[in-house]
């Protein structure tokens, strides 16, 4: 906020550090556009546009009900804040007569990377769909901004990324609030979305706010974030976000939000600032120091060891096997884990590796070529899903495994909640009791090492997964070192008589006497990669990597969770 305290800045400087770097992999730094909206008035035309051409048809999209203007009653600047007033009133443009009026606006600004904060307070009447978001700069949308120069390309291949929404989830808190990517490979209601529960949205400003780098995108609020977008495969249907994007900012009434009650009047979604950061400093300098290394083994995985030293801070590792290509972001002189999963045992694989910085420089010992043979078979591994808490609760689950290593066993614990922030996990020893923080991998996936084990002795572990606001304790799992099992708490008689081909390729059918309700798949690291909801018996899998995934079927109260290998 413009008339904020240093105090308030310092704490939100450290508040995003402490919760944040966890799952932002760059931090954006200079500010290269903004509207502090301090002049009273008409907006500023410099910046913005107002779109309000009406889609063919003569209605906007989702049934909403509302005509879009340039009116000042609909858009001002008071008091250092853009209002956009959504509001009951006859008005008719382009021949066709509307009960409602609000405002959409279109940044004149078009970026590609980088992170975009908006400061604002939502209005929470029934029927109102306020919405901070993008869209390519590419899309082909008559009426926009960009459209009559740059509009070469259909909704959703250009991309859009909803950086807030509200009013349109049925059944949800008040305060809930949803971060949402359509792209060609799942849009309208789309799965690639991640929510959660605000502080008093009816009456507290609050800090809306998305990391955007070519590897991921992250969205959090007041500084957390709560919700990362990092496909495994990132193609023209998955990753439309390699090009540049605008912002959008308006107040939708109706629609699948519901109806507009008689009584409601008016409201508005106040705007403190709009700011979009980037790194601008000039980098000349090559990554130096780059080394690569072997890490881990399993008869799936192979754990890679990647350094290098910028100036920027910031260094973009990119890994490439067979057909496969793998980028991701490291911070300078920090050892950077990346596990290729999906691997086939006892199989010789030949990585690839390159370092970068994100101005395109290359170090001069481009590339690395490392390699690693897999290990026999999975039979020292166990590992399953589940949702089940001795503390706490969990609204999703969390994926675990045990592997022995000669006298070692590797416990790994892969949070799958999207509704918690700031996590940290402690290793719980049952008897006699200990604890022990596990070390982060990556996202919300927490890894321990205990020693010294002997073969055929029974051990037994939970972990208590902190966050912002509360903790959840998993089961004790019993496992014995050396072994294989197929850990699996949430299996049901019913659903035991489901069946389908194990290894599969495209489709994966079910065959089941029993109605299936929701089929989720998930990637070895516990990424929700399809779920479906619909046409539960065959599963389109055609877009995935070959790997071994686990599969989860629903059935009423009962799920089952089976590992499925893909080809």
């Amino acid at each position: 906020m413009k008339n904020s305290t240093l105090f308030k800045i310092v704490f939100s400087f450290l508040l995003f550090y402490q919760f944040g770097l966890a799952q932002v992999d760059i931090v954006y730094s200079d500010l290269v556009w903004s509207d502090e909206f301090n002049t009273n008035g008409a907006v500023n035309p410099t910046n913005w546009f107002h779109q309000t051409q009406l889609p063919a048809g003569g209605s906007w999209f989702n049934s909403e009900v509302q005509h879009y203007t340039d009116q000042l009653t609909n858009s001002f600047v008071e008091s250092g804040m853009l209002n956009i007033v959504a509001k009951k009133e006859t008005y008719t443009d382009q021949g066709i007569t509307k009960q409602y009026t609000s405002a959409r606006l279109n940044s004149k600004f078009a970026f590609k990377y980088g992170r975009v904060d908006v400061r604002a307070k939502l209005p929470l009447d029934a029927g109102t769909w306020p919405a901070i978001w993008m869209l390519g700069k590419n899309v082909n949308e008559p009426g926009g901004y960009f459209a009559s120069n740059f509009g070469t390309t259909d909704w959703p291949a250009c991309g859009e990324i909803d950086i807030m929404e509200h009013g349109i989830f049925e059944g949800q808190n008040i305060n809930y609030i949803q971060s949402t990517l359509h792209t060609p490979s799942s849009f309208g209601a789309s799965v690639n979305n991640g929510g959660i529960i605000a502080s008093d949205l009816a009456n507290s400003y609050h800090i809306y706010s998305l990391n955007w780098s070519p590897y991921q995108l992250t969205f959090l609020l007041d500084g957390v974030p709560y919700y990362t977008y990092n496909p495994s495969v990132k193609n023209a249907s998955t990753w439309p976000f390699n090009l540049e994007q605008f912002i959008l900012l308006n107040v939708a009434l109706g629609g699948v939000a519901g109806t507009v009650p008689d009584s409601y009047n008016q409201s508005s979604m106040l705007v403190d600032y709009v700011r979009v950061y980037q790194n601008t400093a000039i980098d000349n300098q090559p990554p130096l120091n780059f080394t690569a290394s072997i890490g881990a083994i399993t008869s799936t995985s192979v754990e890679l060891l990647l350094n290098a030293t910028d100036n920027s801070g910031t260094i973009g590792y990119n890994v490439a096997y067979g057909s496969v290509s793998n980028g991701m972001a490291g911070a300078s002189g920090v050892q950077k884990s990346l596990i290729i999963t999906g691997l086939n045992p006892s199989t010789y694989y030949s990585f690839t590796v390159t370092a970068n910085d994100l101005s395109g420089n290359a170090a001069a010992n481009n590339p690395i070529i490392i390699s690693a043979t897999t290990l026999a078979n999975s039979t020292l591994i166990c590992s399953g899903t589940s949702n089940l808490a001795q503390q706490g609760t969990f609204s999703t689950g969390y994926n675990y495994e045990f592997q022995t290593n000669g006298t070692d066993v590797k416990i790994t614990y892969g949070l799958l909640d999207t509704d918690k922030v700031g996590v940290v996990a402690i290793l719980w020893k049952q008897s006699p009791f200990t604890q022990t923080y596990m070390t982060n991998v990556s996202g919300n996936i927490f890894t321990s090492t205990i020693t010294g084990q002997t073969i055929g002795s029974t051990i037994n572990y939970a972990v208590k997964f902190a966050y912002a606001g509360g903790l959840s304790v998993t089961n004790y799992y019993s496992y014995v070192v050396g072994s294989s099992c197929a850990l699996q708490l949430d299996t049901f008689s019913q659903l035991n008589q489901i069946s389908f081909p194990n290894p599969v390729t495209n489709i994966i059918n079910i065959t089941s006497s029993i109605n299936i309700d929701k089929v989720e798949l998930y990637d070895i690291l516990g990424n929700l990669v399809i779920k479906n909801e619909t046409n539960t018996n065959s599963i389109d899998v055609s877009s995935l990597t070959s790997g071994i995934y686990l599969i989860s079927v629903y059935s009423g109260n009962e799920r089952i969770v089976k590992k499925i290998s893909i080809q």
